[in-house]
């Protein structure tokens, strides 16, 4: 009788916790996505340098050139705010298949060719506009 006892209790904590959990994750997801902050300008850096610095606003299709003689490359693409890239000569081309990014903190890297394109944001909300 004790076996049961504590089987269905277990069972009942069990339970609780998985609800406990899912709804801290749920509450977690939704708080990420509502935080989520469009970013105004395009960073690109070669090998830990910014080489180029780009509005969201503007489109933009450009080819960034990396390597010793400048021999690989990176297409891209700006469109309507959103940023990817449309084309390289890496050998595994994770940046080509990432999917365009739009808000603030958010990047695409090319690990072959060392490049790093990331979405931010010049002007922090915490920042006064103008002061007095």
């Amino acid at each position: 009788m004790v076996n049961k006892f504590f089987s269905k209790s277990k069972l009942k904590n069990d339970i609780i916790l998985i609800l406990i959990v899912f709804s801290v994750s749920i509450i977690g997801a939704i708080f990420l996505n509502v935080a989520k902050q469009k970013g105004d300008t395009v960073s690109v850096k070669v090998d830990g340098i910014e080489t180029k610095r780009f509005s969201t606003s503007e489109n933009v299709d450009t080819v960034i050139y990396t390597g010793e003689n400048n021999e690989y490359e990176n297409r891209l693409v700006i469109e309507n705010g959103k940023v990817f890239i449309s084309d390289a000569d890496c050998p595994d081309k994770i940046c080509v298949s990432h999917r365009a990014i739009e808000n603030a903190n958010e990047s695409i890297i090319c690990l072959p060719h060392k490049v790093v394109v990331e979405i931010i944001c010049s002007k922090s909300e915490n920042e006064l506009d103008m002061a007095v």
